[in-house]
């Protein structure tokens, strides 16, 4: 049984993970506009996401404000890589299935956003334990 903190942590995780959702998607459709391919464009966006998911967890997830800020932010980077690595490569098996798929030529201007959004829940446990009991861990 997950105790009571833990159930909030994972709720402001959740809340903090859609934050970063927002910029993830924002900055990939930015470098897409500036004529970024979708996998750098990944790199870019998934990076300023852990950056503003980072700046929530930080203080308002795990109450970690205190801790040496640079030292917190490379962990953090560390931990949300192998989360990170999940999120991508189950975007990039979204957007390669959406592009050979002929019946989901209508969804093509959402693919990005519909990519980023199944990399985001697949990498979601793995990113929450990793920051819980690695990065934040008291």
């Amino acid at each position: 049984m997950i105790n009571r903190q833990t159930r909030i942590q994972l709720l402001r995780f959740a809340g903090a993970g859609l934050a970063g959702l927002a910029v993830d998607v924002l900055v990939l459709y930015g470098a897409l506009a500036l004529g970024s391919g979708f996998l750098a464009g990944r790199v870019l966006s998934f990076l300023s996401a852990v950056w503003v998911t980072w700046q929530i967890n930080r203080r308002y997830t795990f109450d970690a404000a205190d801790a040496s800020p640079w030292r917190q932010w490379w962990r953090y980077v560390g931990a949300m890589a192998f989360g990170g690595a999940v999120n991508y490569a189950v975007s990039a098996a979204v957007m390669a299935l959406l592009a050979h798929w002929p019946a989901a030529a209508p969804l093509l201007p959402a693919a990005p956003m519909l990519a980023v959004c199944c990399g985001t829940l697949a990498g979601l446990a793995l990113n929450f334990l990793s920051a819980k009991f690695l990065v934040f861990q008291r």
